[in-house]
């Protein structure tokens, strides 16, 4: 129309400023970030499980790339060790910034995270090593239930926990983060058949530059660091260790300081910058390509049926709630740690039963450890039910939780006399001195307490 100057929108083309920054905000929550892996997972479950299972196949088995670099790769190659490295990337961010500025700078509150962590690691392998023993099967696929998925577990936590407190929170995050820490350290140990030392010493080298830039000379400009961080990632690929091993270092090597008395932390910055394309982008397309399970009677007999699926299933389903729940008793019972006093054990419990949502590392581990695609198969099926009935279970005891704490807050800031002081606050004893502020009346979970009020049970 005459004297209108907006311009024809494309399909597909650039979003508006407001509604590109809305969306980068969306995907940086939680509750959107699992949901987006969700529907991911859901679309690959379909597609693999109806008459176009054969050109999702094709897709993903799709190969292309640079043949002289040794970098042809399949579509889902290229997702698990190409994509999976910017997630890895904004793990390792968010791991220094917790050891340097967040809960495990101080022995003291990281001592509870880290052995609820490493026991729930060591437990998952080994209630798979008693099932596969006790029904001779092989050790093989220890390492596949070890591992939390970060954005399904803070996605379910975000969308059932609107007033735990916000101690849950960090807590699972930092029992997340430790554990892919130890994902990626068996990674690089376990599954590294051989190393091209040459391209070993270029990756290292190229982190030393890395590192150089960013911390010492302080250079700014993405176009320095995303070549770079190119060519770190394959040179760490041409070496024979796994590539999101990369992603982890240069997050690590990421600078926590402010810049300047009142900037930003370049850690926080960039991970804040770079987890839109984690949440909306990698870890999704990884599912895509990697959760597309053809679900049969056949399949989910071999679950229950056979040896490894079902250690990989029990590994998550129970051993990751025995090791997380057991680990912060043992280290609260035997160590100087503390429970945080906004928390009670049955909030421990209930967060332990999500530790066992084990979806995307756990699905990478497995197809590093059984390349045939037939043990391949069985063992995602069994890494899904496993997950599943995690969420399942969290979910209701979440729920029972959030219900209770819910109720607690409601008690506290009732105030039927409408005075503007909540009734608690008057049922004291007379001779006690009336409160000379006013009582708070946010949601007491935003600070991570419930007002001294114990909620167990």
């Amino acid at each position: 129309m005459p004297g209108r100057s907006r311009r024809n929108r494309t399909f597909l083309g650039r979003l508006p400023l407001p509604e590109r920054t809305f969306v980068a905000d969306a995907l940086r929550t939680e509750t959107v970030g699992g949901m987006v892996l969700l529907v991911a997972a859901a679309v690959a479950l379909v597609w693999a499980n109806t008459p176009l299972s054969s050109a999702y196949e094709s897709i993903r088995d799709f190969h292309f790339g640079i043949e002289a670099l040794g970098l042809e790769l399949s579509l889902a190659h290229w997702t698990a060790d190409g994509l999976l490295a910017i997630f890895f990337f904004v793990a390792g961010a968010e791991l220094k910034r917790e050891l340097v500025v967040g809960e495990l700078r101080h022995p003291g509150t990281a001592v509870l995270p880290v052995i609820a962590a490493f026991c729930g690691m060591a437990v998952p392998a080994l209630v798979y090593g008693l099932v596969t023993t006790s029904m001779g099967g092989t050790w093989n696929g220890w390492a596949v239930p070890m591992a939390t998925d970060i954005a399904f577990a803070l996605g379910v936590l975000a969308v059932i926990g609107t007033h735990l407190p916000s101690a849950l929170r960090a807590f699972l995050l930092t029992l997340a983060v430790v554990d892919d820490l130890g994902a990626v350290v068996v990674i690089a140990l376990v599954y590294t058949s051989t190393i091209h030392l040459p391209a070993l010493i270029g990756a290292v080298l190229g982190l030393g530059l890395f590192f150089h830039l960013h911390d010492r000379r302080r250079v700014h400009g993405w176009y320095w660091y995303l070549p770079l961080a190119v060519v770190i990632w394959g040179l760490t690929y041409a070496s024979g260790i796994h590539a999101t091993v990369a992603g982890v270092a240069m997050g690590l090597l990421l600078r926590v300081a402010k810049d300047g008395e009142r900037g930003r932390r370049p850690a926080e910055q960039i991970a804040h910058l770079v987890r839109p394309v984690s949440a909306g982008v990698a870890v999704p397309l990884f599912a895509l390509f990697s959760a597309g399970v053809s679900v049969s009677g056949d399949t989910l007999g071999a679950v229950v049926s056979e040896p490894e699926p079902l250690g990989v299933a029990l590994g998550l389903a129970a051993g990751k709630v025995v090791g997380v729940f057991g680990g912060s008793y043992i280290a609260v019972r035997f160590t100087r740690a503390r429970l945080n006093p906004a928390l009670a054990w049955a909030d421990v419990f209930a967060v332990a039963t999500l530790a066992g949502i084990g979806f995307t590392v756990s699905l990478l581990i497995g197809e590093l450890t059984y390349p045939d695609p037939a043990d391949l198969e069985h063992i995602k099926a069994a890494v899904l039910l496993g997950s599943l009935a995690s969420a399942l279970l969290a979910c209701v005891l979440l729920r029972l939780r959030n219900n209770k704490y819910r109720r607690l807050y409601a008690e506290e800031n009732r105030d039927e006399n409408a005075d503007g002081i909540p009734d608690i606050y008057q049922q004291a004893d007379s001779t006690s001195p009336r409160p000379t502020t006013e009582p708070r009346t946010q949601d007491p979970d935003r600070h991570g307490h419930n007002g001294g009020r114990s909620a167990d049970s």
